[in-house]
């Protein structure tokens, strides 16, 4: 195996994999590129974010911030979204919440032990709730964390993520995370993985991904239908009790 497979016992951005070592590339394998060919970096398609409003990407991509542990995707993503839709404070003696500050405000010890490193991730059920419990402890409505499932890869399935990607994309006033299997998207580890979407552009129909596997990646395009396939694959069962686990998105709003 690659070094980029063995992500998956615990250098990546883990729902839940504990920090080891990684040996070395074996002298009969290529090495890989950073994305695959369902990923493109920002940095190498912007053309968008200059031509559209994009009011999500310029509310959110200031909050969001590189996961805390290898397995604090879900705080990251859920910290973003709250400090994005609350916006910068106003006073100059108030700190923006930090991921470390929203866990221990929320006070939820499983989400703590969940995203302490090596810990076991979260269940897509779960982000939900973490993400109700987190709009509440910061002056949000809970009734307006909501959440979409997909059950298959059929076309009125597509149809109705990109409504959803759609109606984001029309103001900063809500905002997507999304629980997928970050290796469909970027060819790399078989796994987990939450962030926040950042734009959608419906004419190439493609959706940017705001990282917070940060040690890894910047922000990347990927295809809608890409995503779906990344949200309907089930963890492999090395994730213990992720095992099976599909993903979808959570929608926060003001």
């Amino acid at each position: 195996m690659t070094t980029r497979s063995l992500r998956a016992l615990g250098a990546a951005s883990a729902l839940g994999l504990s920090l080891l070592a990684l040996p070395a590339l074996a002298e009969d394998e290529a090495p890989l590129p950073k994305l695959g060919e369902n990923a493109t970096s920002m940095t190498e398609d912007f053309a968008y974010l200059k031509s559209a409003d994009a009011p999500d990407y310029w509310a959110y991509s200031p909050f969001v911030k590189p996961q805390f542990t290898t397995s604090a995707c879900s705080i990251a993503a859920v910290t973003a979204a709250v400090n994005g839709l609350n916006g910068l404070p106003a006073l100059a003696e108030d700190t923006v919440l930090t991921q470390e500050t929203l866990l221990a405000d929320v006070g939820d010890a499983e989400w703590a032990t969940l995203s302490a490193e090596g810990g076991d991730g979260v269940r897509f059920d779960q982000l939900v709730a973490f993400a109700k419990q987190a709009a509440t402890t910061t002056g949000l409505d809970p009734a307006k964390v909501t959440a979409w499932k997909p059950a298959d890869e059929t076309e009125p399935t597509l149809a109705t993520l990109r409504d959803q990607l759609a109606g984001n994309e029309a103001s900063a006033e809500d905002v997507l995370l999304v629980y997928f299997n970050q290796g469909v998207v970027t060819g790399d580890w078989d796994g987990p993985h939450v962030t926040v979407i950042g734009a959608y552009d419906a004419t190439v129909d493609k959706v940017l991904l705001l990282e917070v596997d940060q040690e890894w990646y910047v922000p990347y395009w990927t295809p809608v239908p890409v995503l779906l396939a990344a949200m309907l694959k089930p963890a492999s069962d090395e994730h213990g009790p992720l095992e099976g686990e599909t993903g979808g998105l959570v929608r926060m709003a003001r």
